[in-house]
């Protein structure tokens, strides 16, 4: 059995694929799902700690049944997929003596997704797999956490785990016909991830083996009888912080400035239905009502005040930089603009009028498609269990930390570039020597490299919402071993001197897109370190 599971910012799709009817299905879990009219089953990506110590929480739908999402209350998070990996700036809560970390309410959410999945009994039969998908702009930090929660959870039991990009799975989900060059905008609570994806003709069945990112629990291969005879080959990709969750939070700043109306829980909700509605019709309103004063509010907006808000915003001017970034690496691999025969809306966000005109720009409306909105992701994920073969490449580049004398502070000296293809197919060395007498260890911290334009992000709280705000001109970087423990790579024994080469440290992104390192000491001619992953340096 094939699960995959599609973890939103705003909402979570579980899908299997079913071996009688040869389909993706997707699943609704007791308790968890909201059944609704127009759309699939979704799981709300919704958590109220009722015990922290404990870990007694409710998640999903039951978090709405009970009104627990209108509460002004600590104990509620949203939106807390943001938070997981980054440097959160400002107060996280304490609850019942902990603090309730965003990686930890993430690891109860997906927990209670995981109990629901195997109680349902969707994971009989030997040969299970699990396929989890991530935003393209995440780091390492965030893939290993995923995997690492997964393994503790009734998902553990799972022999075959692979991750895969959001906005990749979506083309393979999408359903195109004769199709082949697609441009994927995926646009959804946390993040705007586009990808350009060419879906090639014929390869012969004993060539190549599915990608993804293998995580752990059997070999790499599959049987290759049953691939199917087709190849997904990822030309171009971006993708920032930007997603529904800003639009509520710039709503409500709007509602606060025009009619006084406070930021909660309750009033965040009220604008994420209003913002629904716009997807839809060319007004709307939600009733708020001031349980302080006890006057009733109304909220209105038409579109026209509503894309003044997003231009207020630089919404556009945000969308414009994501789409050059991929049709400019686009022409580089001698695909125009032109040459896009499919636009493929993916995400609650892309259903914005707003961002259907903003797309009419830049491509004729025959092009633009929103048929699988919220289940492209989860079910063109299972395609990496049927057989498709997936050519991708890092969007983030990989480098060594060292001194900047000029500038007086640290800096990253890039060792692996962006664009690299995967795996490689031959590592990346470094020769080092002791920098003082009797140097007891080499010490190494490497980085993954965010985008070096337009700044990276910062991830801070403004009350009690999750924020992101865009740091100008500074690249956003990650760490891997930056940790007590983990920057030692190699133990000198005898110790180093200066004035030789001591050590050879090689790097190699292998078809998991994990950064591994091995260290040999050319002293004593020994391997010091064998392809360690960098994030499982302790």
């Amino acid at each position: 059995m094939t699960i995959a599971i599609d973890f939103g910012t705003s909402n979570t799709v579980v899908a299997r694929w079913n071996p009688a009817t040869k389909l993706a299905e997707t699943l609704t879990l007791p308790g968890l799902s909201v059944q609704q009219v127009d759309n699939p089953a979704v799981v709300p990506s919704l958590v109220y700690v009722e015990n922290a110590g404990v870990g007694r929480v409710v998640t999903g739908q039951g978090v709405r049944d009970r009104g627990l999402d209108g509460l002004t209350d600590s104990r509620f998070f949203r939106g807390f997929k943001r938070g997981i990996g980054s440097d959160v700036q400002g107060f996280l809560p304490e609850l019942d003596g902990q603090t309730a970390s965003f990686e930890q309410v993430g690891e109860w959410f997906l927990g209670a997704v995981a109990e629901k999945v195997r109680a349902a009994g969707f994971l009989q039969g030997e040969e299970s797999e699990l396929i989890l998908t991530v935003p393209v702009d995440s780091f390492e930090v965030y893939r290993h956490w995923l995997s690492e929660v997964i393994a503790k959870t009734a998902l553990g039991q799972i022999e075959r785990v692979r991750l895969l990009d959001e906005s990749t799975a979506a083309a393979l989900g999408y359903g195109t016909g004769d199709r082949k060059v697609l441009l994927v905008v995926d646009f959804g609570g946390g993040t705007l991830d586009l990808s350009l994806v060419k879906l090639e003709a014929t390869v012969a069945q004993n060539q190549g083996a599915p990608l993804g990112f293998l995580l752990k629990w059997g070999s790499a291969g599959v049987n290759q009888e049953a691939q199917q005879p087709k190849t997904a080959q990822v030309l171009a990709k971006a993708g920032i912080n930007l997603g529904g969750t800003d639009i509520d939070n710039w709503l409500i700043d709007f509602f606060q400035e025009t009619q006084g109306v406070v930021s909660s829980p309750l009033t965040l909700r009220l604008v994420e239905r209003l913002k629904l509605k716009l997807s839809r019709q060319e007004k709307a309103s939600e009733v708020y009502f001031d349980d302080e004063t006890l006057d009733s509010v109304e909220l209105a907006l038409d579109q026209e005040q509503f894309e003044g808000i997003l231009r207020d915003r630089q919404f556009f001017e945000q969308l414009n930089g994501v789409m050059e970034q991929v049709l400019q690496q686009g022409r580089r691999q001698g695909i125009e603009k032109s040459d896009i025969e499919g636009v493929l809306l993916v995400g609650g966000t892309s259903q914005l009028p707003a961002v259907r005109e903003w797309l009419l720009e830049y491509f004729p409306d025959d092009k633009i498609l929103k048929l699988k909105p919220f289940e492209a992701i989860a079910h063109g994920a299972l395609q990496l269990a049927q057989g498709m073969t997936i050519k991708d490449f890092l969007y983030h580049g990989y480098g060594v930390r060292y001194w900047n004398r000029r500038e007086g502070r640290h800096d990253w000296h890039p060792i692996i570039p962006k664009g690299q293809p995967y795996p490689m197919a031959a590592p990346v060395d470094l020769t080092l020597g002791a920098s003082v007498d009797n140097q007891p260890r080499i010490e190494l911290i490497i980085g993954e490299l965010g985008e070096e334009t337009g700044g990276g992000m910062e991830v801070f709280f403004e009350g009690d919402r999750l924020i992101t705000k865009k740091i100008g001109g500074k690249a956003s970087v990650k760490p891997l071993n930056d940790r007590d423990g983990a920057r030692s790579l190699a133990k000198l024994d005898p110790p180093g001197s200066p004035g030789m080469d001591r050590v050879r440290v090689s790097f190699q992104v292998d078809d998991q897109r994990q950064l591994r390192v091995s260290v040999d000491d050319l002293l004593i001619n020994e391997r010091l370190l064998d392809e360690v992953a960098l994030v499982q340096l302790s």
